[in-house]
């Protein structure tokens, strides 16, 4: 790093590093840290008692000290502890340092950590062979920065911290809008498809042909692709590369086997249940396991496209997750699987205008969802520009010229 206007200081000169050791006891509760990478900042990794621990010491840490990880702190793995992880322990592989305050202000070295040029002495002062490169600390340390005066220091804090949060203002517009609306999606949804158009409706098993979930789910190499809950994403199907055991594929029954025009619902697993996707593949053999269901419209009746708009939207998203079997909180502490099961999957109320209002219905929603998508598509470009923004306000920042 250099900057002619500034003198260049040798970090050992601004760092005194923390030597804070302290015993483990195993009855205690600890928090144990992780440095992200690419200056995404310190975080709490897990808390564990003593005893899991497995070392009789550990460095302990303050808010504010400066920290890094020998392994990573060449693709930026490094930052400021925060107040919420005071008193953390790390391993040795986790330098820590106090700023010396009379030299370096800690929110300067906190923002100077995150450009592109600290990372690149960071690798300067790395070596190893691959998957063993290590930060060497003697060497990190003879590294110079160009180093204004305090009063300096803080004036460009304040000057980094204005600009970022406009950014982190305009990153929450970005997603407030696409919230707004999916807000508004459910809300058209639910004027197509209001609860008292439920009374007297027909059930799912009345108007499919095939509503079931498959049977077969031992996998083994074959022609036959097997559509597990991790392929049915929320309105979307994601191609399978599993395939089914070839004996397996011998006992799958010929109505079992996916169609185009098929609805696959995720019927097991906490934070799968109740997603849909509508399958089109003409060219695959493919059928479900035994966590997802095959719901295959009745065309004299029901488009297939209509069934799907249907139960992908807040209405049937509703009819079918409040059907779930099963202590959603338990499931994520002891795994115990949350289930919607064939029999109440039968039961899911379908309003069922004529085809012609169902062609109009879906032509609406599609339109709607074309819409929302091209909001997501502007909010991703624009989330990648502003990820952009703030490297180049640190590297403008930290060469005088903000």
């Amino acid at each position: 790093m250099s900057n002619d206007g500034w003198p260049a200081v040798a970090l050992g000169d601004l760092l005194t590093k923390s030597e804070k050791w302290v015993e483990i006891d195993p009855a205690r509760r600890y928090k144990q840290i992780t440095v992200r990478l690419w200056g995404q900042g310190v975080a709490l990794r897990n808390q564990v008692n003593g005893s899991e621990i497995g070392a009789l010491k550990r460095l302990s840490v303050k808010a504010g000290q400066f920290i890094l990880s020998r392994i990573d702190a060449r693709n930026g793995a490094m930052g400021i502890v925060p107040t919420s992880l005071h008193g953390a322990v790390v391993s040795n592989d986790f330098p820590v340092f106090d700023a010396r305050p009379d030299t370096i202000l800690g929110e300067y070295l906190g923002w100077l950590t995150r450009t592109r040029a600290f990372v690149a002495l960071c690798q300067s002062a790395s070596e190893g062979t691959t998957n063993r490169v290590r930060l060497r600390e003697d060497r990190f340390l003879s590294m110079t920065i160009p180093l204004p005066p305090l009063d300096e220091q803080r004036r460009i804090v304040a000057s980094i911290e204005q600009l970022a949060a406009k950014i982190e203002e305009a990153r929450a517009l970005r997603r407030q809008a696409a919230e707004e609306a999916e807000v508004l999606l459910a809300a058209a949804e639910m004027i197509i498809w209001p609860h008292h158009a439920l009374d007297g409706a027909p059930r799912l098993e009345d108007v499919t042909v095939c509503l079931s979930r498959g049977r077969q789910s031992k996998q083994g190499p074959s022609e036959h692709l097997l559509i597990k809950t991790q392929h049915v994403q929320m309105g979307r199907y994601l191609e399978s590369k599993i395939t089914l055991d070839p004996t397996a594929v011998s006992k799958v029954h010929p109505e079992a086997v996916a169609r185009p025009g098929d609805i696959l619902i995720a019927c097991s697993a906490a934070g799968c249940l109740g997603r849909v996707a509508y399958y089109t593949d003409k060219q695959a053999t493919a059928s479900t396991d035994t966590h997802v269901a095959i719901a295959r419209a009745s065309t004299d009746a029901l488009l297939p496209e209509y069934l799907y708009a249907y139960l992908k939207g807040a209405q049937g998203q509703y009819q079918l997750r409040s059907r779930e079997r099963g202590d959603w909180m338990r499931a994520k502490i002891t795994f115990r699987l949350t289930e919607l099961n064939l029999t109440d999957l039968r039961r899911v109320p379908v309003p069922l205008p004529g085809l012609q209002e169902q062609r109009r219905i879906v032509a609406y929603l599609d339109g709607l969802q074309a819409k929302v998508d091209a909001l997501k598509r502007f909010q991703a470009e624009t989330a990648a520009e502003l990820d952009a923004l703030l490297p180049s306000v640190l590297d403008r920042a930290f060469k005088g010229e903000l």
